[in-house]
């Protein structure tokens, strides 16, 4: 298969791209060419910009494209229009964000979609950026009617991921001593490994599946409790999880999902958060690997990071110091 990856040298593209490459396609990268240019030279590697200049794509056929990050309706309609006519099948990689009410338990793919009071902003971050991704996903589906498929993960981990939403607890947990963690040792947590999500999506591109999955994992329930365990038995660190109350630490202002990561706080508005529904991928095919596999992964992934690459998010040290001394005082620690 001749594939083209819009983008394909960062994170899940990174992925996608190994996945493609293993399984034998012919593989063209459509980038600035500002990232990891010296990855995959058997790849065929065209330049341009998704805002602006497409000129590369022109004149060009493939079997099936993948845009792996776009974020604003415009570009990405941009993209899906010119490539059109170009591909026979066309994935989009969305979000369970595009969900407008967290709500909801066991939401599937039918569930309503987020919206947005001015369609025209470009700013896909904070509260804007579940609405923007499902304006682009009805983009792609205009453009590709019947030949699209919208992929919607959670939270995406693994090796190369820049964010640190995940990669913090392995870390944190390997350098041992007093660890706060949020809410208590049942605390759900949910994610997708970045490997697993690129097998899958590839898999269903070779077989020309089309509509939309939720694509979350892992397929049993993991616990907060169970992920950092695992994380000091792999680490073999004296690590102490120190329980913090969630109220607590939302009046210390503590920042859920970004200075402690994988953490949304138990509030009805965002009751279905850990419970969306990814049968129908499931029943597609998606599988998800131990959790152990993920964590081993990344931390032999992190310990080849410079000591000061950027980490988005986590607690500083500072900051966690600062906050565990008011939560092992008023007992809050298990």
């Amino acid at each position: 298969m001749r594939l083209l990856i819009l983008g394909g040298t960062l994170f899940l593209g990174r992925h996608l791209t190994q996945a493609a490459l293993e399984r034998g396609h012919a593989v063209t990268l459509f980038n600035r060419g500002q990232h990891n240019t010296d990855l995959f030279p058997q790849a065929e590697k065209l330049r341009g910009d998704r805002d602006g200049d497409l000129t590369a794509l022109e004149g060009r056929r493939w079997d099936a494209a993948i845009d792996v990050h776009g974020r604003v309706p415009r570009i990405v309609r941009a993209s899906a229009a010119l490539l059109a006519p170009a591909v026979g099948h066309y994935t989009f990689i969305s979000t369970t964000s595009v969900y407008g009410d967290q709500s909801i338990p066991t939401m599937d793919e039918h569930a309503p979609l987020a919206t947005i009071a001015d369609p025209t902003i470009e700013d896909p971050t904070g509260p804007n950026y579940g609405p923007l991704k499902a304006l682009s996903e009805q983009a792609v589906a205009e453009e590709l009617p019947g030949r699209a498929l919208i992929v919607r993960p959670g939270l995406i981990v693994g090796p190369y991921d820049p964010t640190n939403r995940f990669t913090y607890w392995p870390r944190r947990v390997a350098q041992g001593g007093d660890v706060l963690a949020p809410d208590g040792p049942e605390h759900p947590a949910r994610f997708i490994d970045a490997r697993d999500l690129a097998a899958w999506t590839i898999l269903m591109i070779e077989s020309g599946a089309t509509g939309i999955y939720n694509a979350r994992g892992p397929n049993e329930t993991l616990t907060f409790g169970e992920l950092l365990a695992t994380c000091k038995s792999i680490s073999g660190s004296d690590a102490r999880f120190v329980w913090a109350n969630e109220q607590l630490l939302l009046d210390a202002g503590v920042r859920p999902y970004t200075e402690l990561p994988l953490w949304i706080p138990n509030l009805p508005e965002r009751a279905g958060f850990y419970s969306i529904n990814s049968g129908k991928a499931i029943a597609a095919g998606l599988t998800f690997r131990p959790v152990a596999e993920t964590i081993r992964a990344t931390l032999a992934w992190d310990a080849t990071q410079p000591p000061d690459a950027p980490r988005p998010c986590g607690l500083r040290p500072e900051r966690e110091r600062e906050l565990l001394e008011p939560v092992m005082n008023c007992g809050s620690s298990r």
